[in-house]
């Protein structure tokens, strides 16, 4: 914090030796003279020293100088800002409101007041978090009271940005962070502050630019050295921007944030070791920090261990029990662990915190998906549950009309429940996240080499590691194993992805093996005439590799002979056929000719015992509650 004393002529100290001012009152006036040159040299020291970002240095000297002056507003004030600067905030509060008492237009002890309330804002405390907006709002109100009484204080200007910042408001924040620089070119935090703007309006070469300028004014401000880390590392400069968060972390050990972005770093680095203990450093700084979490959890992941990864989530859930992202990551986990009821709850509570969310639409359709394929009742089982998924998530397009991703879930669910969709109607997708989600879709209605075509599209634009692995994770998570196979082999060939790729292609292999056990039970138990059974197995095959086409012509096959069957195994048989003529594209026409004719057969009888079923329910008569 650079600070603007405009300092005057002390009075003498009132505890001058009486006999001194008896014996010469000129030697009097001399020594307070020299006492008050002193305090003043004192100040100023302090002042270099919070420039420099050496708080507690600069804390020791302003006390100092109060020890000789009480009344002294600068140095008052100035320990305030050593003191906030260090979060020893009620000892902050205290000198300022001092301050304000003796003079309630001092312009230094508001925004002494606003940064202690930006700096509240910071604690663990449950109570403040959920203050944050009131809080933010004092914290503007104190600098513009600071502006009104000053208009040209550089410090004011840089107060009133941090805080339009924190409130999101960016634009507004980087004209403070410019006034404040119009007002004193060499004010090196307002470079830092435009610059954190700058890099969250994702403009990081403008945002290195105003860091280094930052730094060459003043080589202690940790801010900017932590910034310019961030966007190094944004820019692919790794080994650059850990050299600046350890320059940052020298200037300001127990800073959450630099710990957390130095695990970053050290995970894009490979360094898995180095970055966990990054990430523990930065939660017990701050044990809220979600993002540190997440990433430790994403560590276990890409080494397989999901229930490590889960035990990681569900504590920082403790601290944070309304966090959609950490609801989110666990509903994705037990995905891959094919707890796909407890994934669904999850994507629901995603929704119910933010109905907007698009990564818990697309999540809970691909949970439906694969337990369309696990469950007997195929693609048509219908509950509470799945109406409450598309309740939702209609009122999630409701919420972003134009997003497309939105609009393919919703499609995907609706052809879940065995309706109808035309994907053709949403568009063609733009992205490679669109192109992912019509490709979801289009497996959701058993289109396998449309689909096909959209995931070749993802996986031939990855052009490095992380993308192709991304894809690759995606693809293996809907057991799209073909996919997951050809994403995980390209990433196999960049640098030091080897590892990562094996692991993955070890789990598409142990996927295919499930498949093709699960297989070879149900055909044995389909011989034996055990058909329950069987449709068990085969549906169990079918959930590890939905592209298994023995899978399904054996499930379509023993769904004929299981009695009785109902309405829905009989359109379920149909479906299965078709997905079996799809994913054999070498079968002879004639046997396409006669599987298409028994499927017609099977839909028109199916509607048939469908009029029976409803027929027979219309006329059970409905049990009085006692």
């Amino acid at each position: 914090m650079r600070l603007t004393n405009k300092l005057a002529i002390l009075s003498a100290l009132v505890a001058l030796t009486p006999c001194i001012i008896a014996a010469s009152p000129n030697a009097a006036k001399a020594a307070t003279k020299r006492l008050t040159a002193k305090i003043n040299h004192e100040v100023m020291t302090a002042d270099d020293l919070m420039m420099k970002g050496k708080f507690a240095n600069a804390a020791e000297l302003y006390h100092d100088a109060l020890n000789k002056d009480s009344k002294n507003i600068n140095a008052t004030n100035g320990y305030g800002m050593a003191l906030g600067r260090q979060f020893k905030l009620d000892a902050a509060q205290e000198q300022f409101l001092k301050t304000i008492t003796a003079d309630p237009q001092n312009a230094q002890a508001h925004l002494g007041m606003a940064m202690i309330a930006l700096n509240r804002l910071q604690s663990s405390s449950n109570t403040i978090r959920k203050s944050r907006e009131a809080m933010l709002k004092e914290a503007e109100s104190q600098c513009r009271m600071a502006l009104d009484l000053d208009r040209g204080s550089p410090e004011a200007h840089y107060w009133l940005g941090q805080t339009l910042k924190e409130q999101g408001l960016l634009a507004e924040a980087a004209n403070s962070f410019g006034d404040a620089i119009k007002a004193d070119a060499k004010y090196s935090e307002a470079y830092s502050g435009l610059a954190m703007v700058k890099l969250a309006q994702n403009s990081p070469l403008e945002a290195i630019s105003n860091f280094q300028l930052a730094i060459k004014l003043n080589t202690g401000n940790s801010t900017a050295h932590f910034g310019l880390g961030k966007a190094m590392l944004q820019q692919g400069q790794v080994d650059g921007a850990i050299k600046e968060f350890n320059t940052a972390m020298y200037q300001n050990r127990n800073s959450a944030p630099t710990h957390l972005a130095l695990g970053e770093a050290y995970n894009q680095q490979g360094n898995y070791v180095a970055a966990i203990k990054q990430f523990q450093e930065s939660i017990r700084i701050k044990p809220e920090n979600s993002d540190a979490y997440l990433n430790i959890a994403g560590i276990r992941e890409s080494r397989g261990d999901i229930e490590h990864s889960m035990a990681e989530l569900r504590s920082a859930l403790e601290l944070m029990p309304n966090n959609a992202d950490l609801y989110q990551r666990i509903a994705e986990d037990n995905i891959r662990l094919e707890k796909l009821d407890d994934a669904i709850k999850n994507f629901d509570q995603v929704m119910t915190l933010n109905p907007s969310s698009s990564a818990a639409a697309k999540g809970i359709t691909r949970a439906y998906y694969l337990k369309s394929q696990k469950e007997a009742a195929g693609a048509f089982f219908v509950s509470n549950e799945f109406e409450n998924a598309v309740h939702m998530m209609d009122k999630a397009i409701a919420l972003n009309p134009n997003d497309m991703e939105l609009r393919l879930a919703q499609a995907k669910l609706r052809s879940l429940s065995g309706q109808k969709v035309n994907l053709a109607s949403i568009g063609a997708p733009r992205t490679d996240g669109e192109r992912v989600a019509y490709a979801e879709a289009l497996l959701a209605q058993n289109k396998f080499a449309e689909a096909q075509e959209q995931m070749n599209l993802v996986i031939g634009s990855a052009s490095n590691a992380k993308q192709a692995f991304a894809v690759a994770d995606l693809a293996l998570l809907i057991k799209d194993l073909g996919d997951a196979e050809a994403a995980y082999k390209k990433a196999a060939t960049m640098a030091g992805a080897e590892a990562r790729a094996k692991r993955g292609l070890d789990q598409v292999a142990k996927a295919h093996e499930i498949a093709r056990q699960d297989l070879t039970l149900a055909n044995d138990l389909a011989r034996r005439n055990q058909l329950a059974s069987a449709v068990d197995k085969y549906h169990s095959s079918i959930f590890s590799d939905p592209k298994g086409a023995n899978a399904r012509v054996g499930l379509a096959q023993v769904l004929e002979r299981l009695q009785p069957t109902g309405s829905q195994g009989l359109k379920e048989a149909a479906v299965q056929y078709r997905a079996y003529i799809t994913l054999t594209p070498t079968l002879p026409a004639k046997d396409v000719e006669k599987l298409n004719k028994r499927i017609v057969k099977l839909e028109e009888k199916a509607s048939k015992v469908e009029v029976k079923e409803k027929r027979i329910a219309s006329a059970i008569p409905v049990q009085k509650k006692s």
